[in-house]
């Protein structure tokens, strides 16, 4: 699964899954630009990047803020000279039951997670039109498709990725653009390690691999989605969440 020649976009490309898939596209090939708000993280990825003998561009960008995304689409142009990858994996999240959620937590995570992947994904579209190919990956999640208490605002953003990954998958597909999303489910990152040991314990009796998952597992899920091997594959939910949903 080469990438060879690809130039690639991680949001949330600092830290937890987005490092994952921007050292994983990497060492099959890309050029990789990696997008957050940590420049100090940013610039360690992308030296980790550089150190594979790849480019490297970090971008600061605050994602809930629509002229700082098309500065850094921007600046990935004018650094690379095309896009063919957009990794779509920039997430927060503001737990907490529905009737004592605040509108700025809703907002927040609705923001973050699901209009910023609106804009991103509109962002590459043109330049892949022109290009007339492209790969685009949404990272979505099992609860998208299970649902979760207490996260009624992380839920509906990842929900909403995955009718909006279809509904693009069916507008671009002519244009040999293929929109796909991946569903991971618990992953050791910073998220899951929050979780106290009761609820962890409680978790991992869920999965019936009995383990949660590896960001690069992830990652390697991203890359396959963003390969040729790949283009037939679009408007499709990939999921890898050790047998937790099915």
């Amino acid at each position: 699964m080469s990438l060879q020649g690809k130039v690639a976009f991680v949001t949330g490309g600092s830290r937890g899954i987005g490092r994952a898939c921007a050292l994983v596209l990497a060492e099959a090939g890309a050029d990789v630009a990696v997008g957050g708000r940590d420049e100090a993280r940013l610039g360690a990825v992308a030296a980790e990047i550089e150190a594979s003998g790849r480019r490297a561009l970090p971008v600061s960008v605050d994602l809930t803020q629509a002229d700082q995304i098309k500065t850094a689409f921007a600046q990935v142009m004018s650094a690379f000279g095309r896009l063919d990858i957009l990794v779509n994996n920039a997430g927060v999240t503001r737990d907490g039951l529905l009737l004592r959620m605040k509108d700025e937590d809703w907002s927040q995570v609705l923001q973050t997670n699901l209009t910023a992947t609106f804009r991103c994904t509109q962002a590459a579209v043109k330049i892949m039109l022109r290009q007339r190919y492209g790969r685009i990956v949404n990272l979505s999640s099992v609860v998208g498709l299970t649902g979760n208490p207490g996260q009624a605002n992380y839920v509906a953003s990842k929900a909403g990725i995955i009718g909006l990954t279809k509904s693009v998958a069916q507008e671009v597909a002519k244009r040999n653009i293929t929109v796909n999303a991946v569903a991971p489910g618990f992953v050791d990152t910073a998220m899951t390690q929050a979780l106290p040991e009761a609820a962890r314990a409680k978790l991992l009796e869920r999965i019936p691999m009995g383990r949660v998952g590896l960001d690069r597992e992830i990652a390697l899920g991203v890359r396959y989605l963003a390969s040729d091997e790949a283009g037939y594959v679009t408007g499709q939910v990939l999921h890898i969440n050790g047998g937790l949903y099915m």
